[in-house]
């Protein structure tokens, strides 16, 4: 088991989102109720439903806990009643399969102060029927997967680039096997988010175009050739979009601008939020990828945005992330604001520093950003022309120390 970063308070009740397969139940049951005090004994931990200690646990996708709660979600108040002693936590995994039942933790934690860990991955079926979010009254944080500190000494560039770093991905020695996983999950979402939670009608070019917005990670995007490409409308392609974020397979990149509703008009760029889940979709995980080609760059490129946007949600960090473009078609891949600060952060997958490439983001930069940084696999720091040039390990620690 890895040791995972996002800290939850122990004052408050909180939501934790994710995608499926990053970890959020055994994040819950294996790090963070050990560190409460809590070890649950292993054999509860297989059931839908269990109290231990000052904890009360319900799981959602247990057709059975499922089914009742639906039919009277009342029924969570009568089960809390009937226990000995007032649990000081309960869990509920997977809480958007039953948004009324946010109604009654509401009520609980307002009148009997009983603290909830509410697990989801996606936001959408709460959205759509107008569930109560607390108002307030619960912290929300989000699960992705594993960052390379997360891995520590399991990391390996080359077969996180590969494959990703879903936490399951860990769990296989042959990248057969890995390619088999990641495979299995993109079939594994269409059925479980969009079919069964009912998401959308048609699931035909829903799946075409998971094919091509795959395609069309990290580029700014198109919805019209996009509409084209899949046989739909513009609007549909957006609402595709919208899926994805609110079932927290992927995230928007937008254009940089000073004013945040001018920069909202313009194109943004989309980013799955796994490499291996993202060559899954495109079909190609049997593709090795060899350093110094364009597909290379791209996919390590894709990786670093991933590590910048997992460590700015979980060090509260509060950067808004977007790229920066210009209309002669200059180009920064990543912009960090927060305030009056601005940090302009170039990827580049090779060994060697560029200097052309180092001067063109300085002229990029001048009079926009107050610090530029250039991170590559490069071994040695280095300053050029008031760039900070540093291997990325370096650049994430320095940015976000």
């Amino acid at each position: 088991m890895f040791y995972r970063t996002v800290k939850p308070s122990t004052q408050s009740s909180f939501f934790i989102f994710g995608a499926r397969g990053t970890g959020k139940s055994t994040f819950i049951e294996h790090q963070l109720l050990p560190s409460w005090g809590v070890t649950v004994p292993p054999e509860l931990l297989l059931k839908g439903k269990w109290s231990f200690e000052n904890v009360m646990y319900f799981d959602l996708l247990d057709d059975e806990v499922e089914e009742a709660l639906a039919k009277d979600p009342e029924m969570l108040k009568r089960e809390l009643a009937a226990l000995k002693e007032k649990p000081k936590w309960v869990i509920i995994d997977e809480v958007q399969k039953i948004p009324r039942l946010l109604d009654v933790v509401h009520s609980l934690i307002e009148k009997q102060k009983i603290k909830f860990i509410l697990s989801g991955s996606s936001a959408r079926k709460l959205k759509k029927e107008g569930a109560n979010l607390l108002g307030g009254r619960a912290f929300e944080y989000s699960l992705m997967p594993l960052t390379s500190i997360e891995l520590g000494d399991s990391f390996h560039l080359d077969d996180v680039l590969n494959f990703g770093s879903l936490p399951a991905v860990f769990s296989f020695s042959a990248n057969e096997d890995k390619g088999k996983f990641l495979r299995s999950y993109v079939r594994s979402y269409v059925k479980m988010e969009i079919q069964i939670e009912q998401l959308l009608r048609k699931l035909d070019p829903f799946r075409e175009f998971l094919d091509v917005s795959a395609q069309m990670n990290g580029k700014i995007l198109n919805f019209t050739r996009i509409a084209r490409d899949v046989g739909v409308d513009v609007k549909t392609v957006q609402l595709y979009y919208l899926i994805l974020e609110e079932t927290y397979l992927g995230f928007r990149l937008p254009s940089f601008h000073h004013s945040i509703r001018k920069s909202q008009i313009l194109s943004p760029k989309f980013y799955y939020f796994d490499v291996g889940v993202k060559r899954a979709l495109e079909q190609s995980l049997h593709a090795g990828l060899a350093p110094g080609t364009s597909y290379y760059g791209e996919v390590f490129e894709h990786f670093i945005i991933l590590e910048f946007y997992r460590l700015n949600l979980y060090h509260d960090a509060d950067f808004r992330l977007s790229f920066f473009a210009t209309k002669e078609g200059a180009e920064v891949d990543l912009v960090l604001s927060r305030g009056k600060e601005v940090i302009f952060v170039e990827i580049k997958s090779s060994e060697q520093i560029d200097p052309t490439e180092v001067r063109k983001l300085k002229a990029i930069g001048k009079n926009v950003a107050t610090q530029c940084y250039y991170l590559s696999k490069c071994k040695v720091p280095q300053e050029v022309e008031g760039v900070r040039c540093l291997p990325w390990q370096k650049g994430l620690k320095e940015i976000f120390s």
